[in-house]
């Protein structure tokens, strides 16, 4: 099983970004995190690399009941998206599946909560 689903699209990563944080909010995410992955290695390491972004995005009713049912599902919290460009210059979006992250944890509550995000974040990709 595959442990994201993501899409290609073209445009300014600065804009797809912008984008993608608007199609999030329409399925009811809203951003926690953003790490600018490009700067803290430039910052960190002093080398150059691609555009990328890790957005952690959250639905707090969903985060809520899946918290209700397994108090540490926490640490893998929040669902990322990320957005880099690509060498041909094009922009990837790519979202975490959460029904492929929430098998490592046994409990039968949790499965129909990843199966509701999964599909949110799978409307949000499609969208772009």
């Amino acid at each position: 099983m595959a442990y994201y689903f993501s899409k290609t699209v073209k445009g300014n990563f600065d804009q797809v970004i912008d984008k993608v944080t608007a199609a999030l909010k329409e399925e009811g995410f809203g951003i926690l995190t953003e790490i600018d992955v490009q700067a803290t290695l430039k910052k960190k390491l002093e080398v150059d690399f691609r555009p990328y972004k890790i957005l952690g995005a959250c639905n707090p009713p969903f985060a809520y009941k899946a918290l209700q049912a397994e108090n540490k599902i926490g640490t893998m919290l929040p669902c990322n998206v990320i957005v880099q460009q690509k060498d041909n210059g094009e922009i990837e979006v790519a979202a975490v599946d959460p029904v492929a992250s929430m098998q490592a944890v046994e409990n039968d509550k949790l499965g129909e909560i990843a199966t509701t995000i999964r599909n949110k974040l799978q409307t949000v990709i499609e969208q772009l």
